[in-house]
């Protein structure tokens, strides 16, 4: 059974703490909206909070703060870039919290995340919402993201391969930033995976993104795989170069990024980009397609199955 309980944490004093038997999670309400938090009971956050940002409200310059938060795609330094640092609506229903903002004064856009964690899996579904206040159509995309606690390696499925010549035309694509290096040790190019570890010795920030028709990505540290589900629509336009993930890191902290597809929203009109999140024990973080096929894939394909079974009960 989940719970749900207001809470103090990391120097915000309005966080709503939503738990099971196994997972909790705490979203605040004094900015956002963010979760701030989200790992095994009693147990070590699996989000990185900005040293120095944690418990911070108002002023009108953009704080990272850590954690998961919703912007709106493409970026652009007007548009993303809106400081969320005033306090938000929330509203609790049984085992669910709707986190919501004010409406962006420069955008016109306002932002929803709603949460709700399952009563017999370890994990949670997190719905994320785009709604067009202006007086005209608004062209945009949700975009996820969650800034994942230090010293993990991402993992990133790649698309079926077919050997040649049963398949000759393209059949993915992999976006590159301006400073995206790809030979920079902290990529491992598999034929089945791409890693991406963080290292806080690194200076240089590292990004890609790619057309992830699998679904899923996942971040390894510390023992603990979180797997974060989505689901590809096939025939719609995504971002950067048709990215529906992405992955970014730097030297505080690791991106796991995704995005719904670009659309035109008419006023008043909303879009909505769900994830499904499961976190898992006893997993070894990755070094190889292999380490990833024997430890890390079984866990996602648990997961998948249990966003399958719950997208069927709904």
């Amino acid at each position: 059974m989940a719970t749900v309980e207001k809470t103090a944490y990391a120097g915000w004093p309005n966080c709503y703490r939503l738990a099971n038997e196994s997972i909790e999670a705490i979203a605040t309400s004094d900015v956002g909206p963010r979760i701030i938090h989200f790992g095994f009971l009693g147990k070590e956050n699996e989000f990185q909070l900005m040293a120095g940002q944690a418990g911070l409200v108002g002023g009108e310059a953009f704080r990272l703060y850590g954690g998961h938060r919703l912007w709106h795609a493409p970026e652009d330094p007007q548009r993303t870039y809106y400081p969320d640092n005033e306090p938000i609506f929330c509203q609790i229903e049984g085992d669910s919290i709707l986190l919501r903002q004010p409406v962006e004064r420069t955008t016109g856009i306002q932002k929803e995340i709603e949460i709700q964690l399952f009563a017999d899996h370890p994990g949670m579904q997190v719905t994320h919402r785009l709604i067009n206040r202006n007086l005209w159509e608004v062209e945009l995309a949700p975009w996820a993201l969650s800034v994942m606690a230090a010293g993990g390696t991402a993992i990133l499925p790649l698309p079926e391969r077919i050997p040649w010549p049963a398949r000759l035309l393209a059949g993915s694509s992999l976006a590159l930033w301006s400073y995206t290096d790809l030979s920079d040790p902290r990529w491992t190019w598999g034929e089945k995976f791409i890693l991406l570890r963080q290292d806080q010795a690194a200076l240089r920030p590292q990004k890609i993104g790619l057309l992830n028709e699998a679904g899923w990505l996942a971040y390894a540290r510390n023992g603990h795989l979180f797997v974060k589900c989505f689901t590809y629509q096939p025939a719609a336009r995504y971002p950067d170069l048709n990215s529906s993930a992405e992955v970014y890191t730097d030297q505080v902290f690791l991106e796991l990024e995704t995005l719904g597809p670009i659309r035109g929203l008419a006023p008043g009109g909303a879009v909505e980009h769900r994830e499904h999140w499961f976190l898992f024990a006893g997993v070894a973080s990755p070094l190889n397609d292999q380490q990833v096929s024997e430890q890390a894939l079984p866990r996602v394909s648990q997961a998948l199955a249990w966003k399958t079974e719950l997208e069927a009960i709904e």
